[in-house]
């Protein structure tokens, strides 16, 4: 089986490197963008993930306003975005459904559930 790739959108170093470090022993092919801009760049040149997560709170663009762009391009309406965020507020877990989001995960998440949670939204992972 194909190696599946995740795009992880965070602005903290720490949480890029804790999280990819799980995916990758998960056998996950992880590339890392500090911001949505950065992440859209590599979507627009490009990069297909099979699943993104994003942060909500960054600088330059948010997650909320990352998803949506990401969701216009060709190719990406169907690919699993989760955010993975601090943000646990009911209006904002709205916003980010309006906006395209697959699932929700509050920050902290442990390594294990955050692979349940990817095996649930990408098949085959």
């Amino acid at each position: 089986m194909a190696t599946k790739t995740i795009l992880l959108v965070d602005d903290s170093v720490t949480m890029l490197m804790s999280v990819k470090n799980n995916l990758e022993i998960a056998d996950f092919k992880v590339e890392t963008a500090e911001d949505g801009v950065k992440a859209l760049a590599k979507l627009t040149a490009g990069f297909k993930p099979n699943l993104i997560i994003t942060d909500i709170n960054m600088p330059n663009m948010d997650g909320i306003e990352f998803i949506k762009k990401a969701r216009a391009l060709a190719g990406f309406r169907f690919i699993p975005i989760l955010t993975l965020t601090t943000e646990s507020q009911q209006g904002k877990r709205d916003e980010g459904k309006q906006a395209g989001a697959t699932g929700w995960l509050v920050k902290p998440v442990s390594g294990a559930d955050l692979l349940k949670i990817i095996k649930q939204v990408l098949p085959g992972a």
